[in-house]
């Protein structure tokens, strides 16, 4: 029986290689990490106490005093001016405001989730041409010169419904008007929730998240809407929502104190409704992930989710959930069309010439670049503020706490500070003036939230092992250029700010010289024609469209919100993305290491 033979090591082997380790991931230091964002969060702070805070605390000061005009005396009023608010029927504005939130509600609740749920099971292409169709609302956004349009059109086929139920006829109108919009951004964030999660995700949690903020973005847009209720609502009845009023009282009937009680009010709601949205989103863990530029590989495994069932084809086309997706796409272009074609008609037909002294060439500057400057500026502050909060953390997993300071104006718009962004104005000689028609807010609250958390999710990626460039940057350039058109579009529709420090013809806007027109015309369609179609001119509008179909088909359809806690951590996540990658060889599908398999995202 012989002796089984023993290894002798070889003193000149060489132990093996570990795998190679991935080349990128975070190589900053934790030290400078937190310099760098307090660096970057330092100008959106400026901006918030300038444009927001001190505004504030305006307001809030005035509120408690009595003057007639806006220089003149001041006296303590205690707590008289509330009183007033309350007694003149800020409480019925409100419910009448809720009243007309009721409806969009429902889009945006009911209507757009079902319309994303049947897109997502459809398949990818119908998925696709969805995304397409919810583009034309976005672009068309023109509140005033629709709402112009259309209300001219239907001037005396409305007329007996507004004597007789001007309520329910002021809900009817309110409901056409913002249908297409809300179910156009209602069903595209829902899309992006509704998509597989990465890193254990739960869609459901996600879907929730998004639904609330969701709603209580609608229910703030509608209690401070002002394009919407004046003069196409307000001037049909005795009812108006709470901003109409509150600017009569403090900017036309020059009753300071009362008009800035009814503005803190308004403001103290709003300052609930934006913190609650942070909380929600904060409290599910949401955040926003990019899948990658290129879709699956024709012929390569398609990843299935935790809690499919087993045997079901991941991104097989639902016959039902099509026709069920033809039928709802057919009503929403239905609905499309017949609120819009007025002011299409307005836009492509030989309008008159303009009035002696008005140019096309001054209307668009003065439209489209005084929001430009402020776009630019709040929007790229926004981005660099969120990068600092969720690429950098500074406070780590607690980091997204910085939110909360920025939460109370993540709602509050142009109108409910009217009164102090107009004395700003005045003091500063900018009535009348380029420098006067910039919007007041410098900082973009809403899209420094979702930079936020979109830098969140792709943070995980960078501590994995992805490079700084293809990881964190390249994805967030489509999400500025969004965030910035959108902003832009906004900005140049809203009307309430121009007219308020604008009175004549030479530095007016498109929005002032339509209304202006309708005021003196008497809505006669032939005269308001060449005014509508300088509000949003088929150039823009092309521009928008073209823009927008870019961002859903090519950016949009490849992200995904996320929520609750994923199946393993950013350390997790970089060790088993190097050892498949050393073992299988299979770079990323951008090139970056570890980008290749995002677990539970489905790429069809």
């Amino acid at each position: 029986m012989s002796a089984a033979p023993m290894s002798v090591p070889d003193p000149q082997a060489h132990p093996a290689p570990p795998f190679p380790a991935p080349p990128g991931g975070v190589r900053i230091g934790r030290s400078a990490q937190v310099v760098i964002a307090l660096v970057l969060l330092a100008p959106a702070a400026v901006a918030l106490l300038w444009s927001y805070v001190l505004p504030s605390v305006s307001t809030l000061v005035k509120s408690f005093q009595r003057s007639r005009g806006l220089s003149g005396p001041t006296e303590s009023a205690g707590g008289d001016n509330y009183a007033q608010v309350i007694e003149r029927g800020f409480l019925g504005d409100l419910g009448y405001a809720l009243l007309l939130a009721l409806v969009p509600l429902l889009l945006a609740l009911l209507v757009a989730p079902l319309l994303a749920l049947a897109a997502e099971r459809a398949g990818r292409v119908p998925r696709l041409v969805t995304r397409a169709l919810l583009a034309l609302p976005l672009a068309a956004y023109a509140p005033v010169a629709v709402g112009v349009a259309w209300t001219v059109d239907r001037f005396e086929a409305d007329r007996d419904a507004w004597t007789q139920s001007p309520t329910l006829t002021a809900v009817r109108t309110v409901a056409l008007l913002t249908a297409g919009l809300v179910v156009a951004v209602g069903a595209t964030v829902f899309l992006a929730a509704l998509r597989r999660g990465r890193g254990g995700g739960r869609p459901g949690l996600a879907a929730l998240a998004v639904g609330g903020v969701l709603g209580l973005t609608v229910v703030a847009v509608t209690v401070q809407s002002w394009s919407l209720q004046w003069p196409f609502l307000a001037a049909r009845g005795d009812r108006t929502g709470p901003l109409v009023r509150t600017v009569r009282e403090s900017l036309v009937r020059f009753d300071i104190g009362v008009g800035a009680a009814g503005s803190v009010l308004l403001l103290a709601l709003l300052a609930v409704l934006g913190v609650l949205a942070v909380l929600l989103l904060l409290g599910t863990r949401t955040r926003i992930a990019f899948t990658g530029w290129r879709d699956r590989p024709a012929g390569a495994p398609t990843v299935t989710p935790a809690g499919a069932a087993a045997g079901a084809p991941a991104g097989g086309r639902n016959p039902v959930a099509l026709g069920l997706l033809v039928v709802g796409l057919a009503v929403f272009l239905g609905v499309l069309a017949y609120v819009l074609t007025p002011w299409l008609r307005a836009l492509t037909a030989d309008a008159p010439p303009l009035p002696s002294g008005v140019s096309t060439g001054a209307v668009q500057v003065n439209t489209w670049l005084p929001p430009l400057v402020s776009t630019v500026v709040g929007v790229g502050l926004a981005a660099l503020a969120g990068f600092a909060i969720g690429g950098l953390r500074p406070l780590g997993r607690a980091s997204e706490l910085l939110l909360l300071p920025f939460a109370p104006w993540l709602f509050v718009g142009d109108g409910p500070l009217a009164i102090a962004h107009f004395i700003r104005a005045q003091e500063n000689d900018q009535l009348n003036t380029f420098v006067g028609l910039i919007p007041p807010g410098w900082l973009s609250v809403p899209a420094l939230v979702v930079f936020a958390l979109f830098f969140r999710g792709q943070r995980e990626r960078w501590e994995a092992g992805g490079r700084f460039g293809p990881t964190m940057l390249l994805p967030a350039l489509p999400m500025l250029a969004g965030a910035g058109l959108l902003s832009w579009l906004v900005g140049a529709q809203s009307w309430l700010w121009p007219q308020l420090v604008v009175r004549d013809a030479e530095h007016a806007p498109a929005t002032n010289l339509v209304l202006l027109r309708l005021a003196e015309t008497l809505g006669d369609p032939a005269a308001m024609r060449g005014f509508v179609a300088q509000v949003l001119p088929l150039p823009m509008l092309l521009l928008f469209l073209v823009a927008f179909l870019a961002l859903q088909l090519l950016y949009l359809d490849r992200l995904v919100i996320a929520a609750g806690r994923g199946e393993a951590g950013p350390a997790d996540g970089a060790a088993s993305g190097s050892v498949l990658q050393a073992v299988q060889g299979v770079p990323g599908a951008d090139g970056v290491p570890g980008a290749q398999g995002v677990p539970g995202v489905r790429k069809d």
